[in-house]
């Protein structure tokens, strides 16, 4: 099938119908015992989109929760098309954070799950709608009249909101358009092709931003495997059972999935189909990736991106693993290159560009940049400040135009006047056998402002050595980037996309004192 017209503007339901015009019985979704064609799929949009106009008014907001179901397919699509606009609902998070997410986007109908919906116990006022409510709706409407329903006016209309993962506070709801999300998927399509054959598998939660690769594998009439949550067991039978071709994989994910072949060798047959693995929701440290290059004989592709760009930008693809893999290690340690018509500058605090070498903040001015804030002006204003999305992150280009993201401006630890990069600590943490995951972070000091802190968690069977730690990092990095406390822990907070939450683990560490006070 020819991928989608990419020179139009299009609306996000353009993409399952284009397909289903082109290949009407080709599958589109694979859930578990159930495959949904295109046809089917469809079908559903123009039936999801009739009831939807019975349950909110125009322009309203829907909630969807829970872990992955072919429901979200169903309401990425759908949602928009009706001109609502869904709001993603992370079951991961408490009731009562979840609620805020409901209070603050003024969605008035919440879908998902009979259990989530009693946990989260919305208002009175908020609608609720059980799954299988959901589906008795759908196969009630008359998808002649879901096509009848009027079409939102333009491609930047508001399509999805999807609140912000909170590693760095309060998250904010990013108002992400049909256009914006189509032009995630058109920059991830010129660095990341999608071959004729391809069957991909997401692990990651579809209440995240990675969905966005469920529109950019539709538009090239490819289907996708969901699994309902990451298991390293439940993935090797899904790539299996499925001729799985392709899949994400957060470091964490694959960690785990080494393990697992580490102490299942027979199964690793079981991924003989597989020949691409794409990463991106944190660094991938450079042993693990030759390590799992070694194992899964795979090829990778690398995709820098947030909430706030409706994905990726920013690529390292496939020929540039093979570089560094073959002796680079500096070039697989930077995130990439910029995709086309992706603009992105490194800026100093007075948003002058700096030169090849110099660290910054990374800003990046693209279609694909998010609309504003829901209901934040002054958030908005910031992180739009001159028309570039000030993303946070720190970083820097080299002489090939290579972007290195160097830390979160927030994870920058400043020690005794010194600006150290977590993420570079983190590096060389990594090449100490014993350490399966790291997250280092900065901890009050009366004398020095903030000490270096790495909160490791042991490979199975091995002891972390905390001298021995220290000083491997004083054989590869300035003596005040090195640890003065390493703590041990069985594992470190993450969200849903396998991110370390490191204000969980600051917030963890001040409210336990007596961990701190061993200093090296």
């Amino acid at each position: 099938m020819a991928a989608l017209d990419w020179t139009a503007d299009r609306l996000l339901h353009d993409v399952p119908r284009h397909a289903a015009e082109a290949a009407p019985d080709a599958p589109a979704l694979i859930d578990g015992d159930r495959t949904f064609t295109f046809a089917t799929l469809t079908a559903r949009v123009d039936r999801a989109t009739a009831a939807l106009d019975d349950l909110v008014a125009p322009g309203g907001r829907v909630c969807l929760v829970g872990e992955n179901h072919w429901s979200w397919v169903d309401a990425y699509y759908a949602v928009p098309r009706a001109g609502r606009v869904l709001v993603f609902g992370n079951h991961r998070l408490a009731p009562p954070e979840l609620r805020s997410v409901m209070d603050r986007s003024g969605a008035t109908v919440l879908v998902g799950p009979r259990a989530e919906l009693e946990r989260i116990d919305p208002p009175a006022a908020v609608r609720r709608v059980d799954l299988d409510a959901w589906e008795a709706a759908l196969d009630a409407a008359d998808p002649a009249r879901g096509r009848a329903v009027a079409v939102p006016a333009t491609p930047g209309a508001d399509a999805w909101i999807i609140y912000t993962s909170g590693t760095t506070g309060r998250s904010k709801g990013a108002v992400l358009t049909h256009r914006s999300v189509l032009a995630a998927v058109r920059a991830t399509d010129a660095c990341r092709k999608i071959a004729a054959d391809d069957v991909y598998l997401l692990p990651f939660p579809l209440a995240h931003i990675a969905g966005y690769n469920v529109v950019h594998h539709h538009a090239h009439g490819r289907p996708l495997v969901l699994m309902p949550r990451f298991d390293p067991a439940g993935f090797v039978a899904a790539v299996a059972r499925h001729r799985v071709t392709s899949a994400s994989l957060a470091a964490t994910m694959l960690h785990a999935l080494l393990g697992f072949l580490d102490e299942h060798p027979d199964r690793l047959a079981d991924l003989a189909t597989l020949r691409l693995v794409a990463y991106g929701a944190a660094p991938m440290p450079t042993p693990l990736l030759h390590r799992g290059s070694a194992v899964l004989g795979v090829d990778f592709t690398q995709g820098y991106g947030m909430t706030e760009l409706s994905g990726n930008a920013v690529f390292l693809d496939v020929a540039a693993h093979r570089l560094g893999l073959a002796g680079d290690d500096a070039l697989l340690r930077t995130a990439g290159r910029p995709a086309p018509g992706v603009e992105v500058r490194v800026v100093d605090d007075a948003d002058t560009t700096l030169p090849v070498g110099e660290a910054g903040e990374i800003v990046v001015r693209a279609p694909q940049v998010m609309d504003r804030y829901w209901e934040e002006p002054e958030a908005t204003a910031t992180a739009l400040a001159g028309g570039w999305l000030h993303t946070g992150d720190v970083g820097r280009f080299d002489a090939e135009g290579y972007l290195s993201v160097v830390d979160r401006k927030k994870d920058v630890i400043v020690t005794g006047g010194e600006n150290v990069s977590s993420l570079e600590v983190e590096q060389v943490i990594h090449t100490v056998p014993a350490v399966a995951e790291v997250a280092v972070v900065g901890v009050p000091d009366a004398r020095w402002g903030e000490n270096v802190c790495a909160v490791v968690v042991a490979r199975p069977g091995a002891t972390v050595d905390p001298d021995a730690l220290v000083a491997a990092v004083r054989a590869e990095l300035a003596g005040f980037k090195a640890p003065r406390h390493v703590v041990v822990t069985e594992e470190l907070p993450k969200n849903g996309t396998g991110k370390i939450v490191k204000s969980e683990i600051r917030a963890w560490l001040a409210g336990r004192p007596e961990l701190l006070e061993h200093r090296r």
